[in-house]
């Protein structure tokens, strides 16, 4: 399996013509029923390769991570960090292995921020909240340090939703160490910052309104990153999960996953609907038991959602062109909305 960036790659080194590579694609999305830019691909495995090379680094860096705990709380972090650089030398520049690419990225830029945290374990120093804080914030400038010199090297895709949320966690803390009443704005703050996260992310998809690039890639992961600092903060803040909700929440509850149903079909991406998924869930079985059903609450439940979800996939790009519509100019921007050839 080729993804879209290896092919526009092929098509820069001239292995294949232009012409040819879009030819290709429109053979696909008539074979699909639908466009490329609405299957929203990013690239996880090459083959099962990826899988045994994942294995094998896990079971590495989970190695020499206990050997540097054996020795002080903080070699750890340092262990992870320096091996993962040398291999993602070889199987991420080199080889060009997606799934390892992830975990070495993900090892690199935890090891770095691992290190601060393990001296402060080592150390206890007994600070406030409000510190502890400012150093959750120092921590997290740290690891958006690590995952830029990561990106300048190898440029994984998942690495700028990494920085992100690394710079979103210094913005939360330095918020939180500035607020009186931090844990009852804690929810706020992180909605706040997945905003921030998924506005970077639209500014990264309009730029390959085509998604024939690696910022398409790059935009994916960010919205990954984004959807659960949105949902989660959202729905705790309405009470989902910490006791018996009622009727008007769950109707609530439903009303936001139909919103964010429409910036999904909107924005061609369905991280938000992932994400959120579990609230409407509850939210309807809760609907489901206070109407009576109690022993088929949960069966209801998942046909319903099931059946929406599939109509949803069936009908997602007839659905998308009619939501898109109502932005007006402002879908120019976004993923151009084709009908793919008929066949």
């Amino acid at each position: 399996m080729y993804s879209e960036t290896e092919l526009d790659g092929a098509v820069a080194a001239g292995v294949i013509p232009r012409e040819a590579a879009q030819a290709f694609r429109d053979h696909v999305a008539a074979q699909r029923r639908a466009p490329a830019v609405d299957e929203e691909h990013f690239r996880l495995l090459s083959g099962f390769n990826d899988i045994f090379v994942t294995i094998a680094i896990a079971l590495l860096l989970v190695a020499v991570a206990q050997i540097g705990d054996k020795l002080a709380p903080w070699a750890a972090g340092l262990f992870v960090a320096g091996l993962s650089w040398p291999l993602a030398e070889y199987f991420t520049r080199r080889r060009r292995l997606a799934l390892p690419s992830i975990l070495l990225l993900l090892a690199f830029v935890g090891g770095v921020a691992a290190v601060p945290t393990g001296v402060l374990v080592d150390v206890d120093p007994g600070f406030s909240d409000r510190v502890n804080m400012v150093i959750l914030a120092g921590i997290g400038l740290l690891a958006a340090g690590a995952a830029w010199v990561h990106w300048r090297r190898f440029m994984v895709p998942i690495t700028v939703a990494a920085g992100a949320v690394a710079i979103a966690a210094v913005a939360i803390g330095l918020v939180l160490a500035a607020l009186p009443s931090a844990e009852q704005a804690a929810y706020p703050v992180v909605l706040v910052a997945g905003l921030g996260v998924f506005l970077f992310a639209m500014r990264w998809d309009m730029t390959d309104r085509e998604r024939l690039t690696r910022r398409s890639d790059v935009a994916f992961w960010l919205h990954l990153a984004a959807a659960p600092m949105i949902a989660h903060p959202l729905f705790h803040m309405l009470g989902v999960f910490e006791q018996d909700i009622g009727p008007a929440t769950a109707i609530v509850v439903i009303a936001l996953y139909l919103l964010f149903a429409f910036v999904a079909l909107t924005v061609d991406r369905r991280a938000l609907l992932v994400s959120s998924l579990a609230y409407v869930l509850y939210a309807l079985y809760a609907l489901f038991t206070k109407a009576g059903a109690v022993e088929l609450s949960a069966a209801f439940t998942a046909l319903i959602i099931g059946s929406a979800l599939l109509t949803l996939s069936a009908f997602w790009h007839p659905m998308r062109r009619r939501a898109v519509t109502l932005l007006g100019d402002l879908r120019h921007r976004l993923p151009p909305v084709q009908m793919p050839a008929v066949v």
